[in-house]
């Protein structure tokens, strides 16, 4: 079967643009977001990287337009830092559909040689998100530890 050409454009400027090697098809290069950056310090006492322990609280609010958050974050020392990661959708008016949150994600920052400070985590770990509202939870089993996190958002 031969293969028939077809022509292929978008619009700049007003005028029809033929894409080819040389014109090619413009592409909206976007950046992640900067939605969150915090000082966590982290105890017992399950709370959210903004310091709340009131658990219908959103750590972070209006994320609909991303599709995955990364969670970038430095532990002053290697000690197993536990997390949960939940969200939820809301309405036109912020107000959340339903009751109570899901849970997306839960484990720990174990303690590691190789790369002992640094935690990077996807949320959702798989496929896309696009949650209004996300919770993020954490706590250590003894003692208290420094946690300095930066939350983006990828479109």
């Amino acid at each position: 079967m031969p293969l028939t050409p077809t022509l292929i454009g978008h619009f700049a400027q007003g005028d029809a643009q033929a894409v080819s090697r040389q014109n090619r098809l413009p592409v909206d290069a976007t950046a992640p977001d900067t939605l969150l950056v915090a000082l966590t310090t982290v105890d017992t006492t399950a709370r959210d990287l903004l310091g709340s322990t009131a658990a219908e609280l959103p750590t972070l609010d209006n994320c609909m337009q991303y599709r995955k958050l990364v969670w970038l974050a430095h532990r002053a020392s290697n000690t197993a830092i536990n997390y949960t990661i939940r969200a939820r959708a809301t309405d036109l008016a912020g107000t959340p559909l339903g009751s109570g949150w899901q849970t997306l994600a839960s484990g720990a920052f174990a303690a590691d040689p190789a790369n002992p400070n640094w935690v990077r985590l996807d949320i959702p770990a798989t496929g896309d998100g696009y949650y209004d509202q996300y919770r993020i939870e954490v706590s250590v089993a003894s003692g208290t530890v420094a946690l300095t996190s930066k939350i983006v958002g990828v479109r």
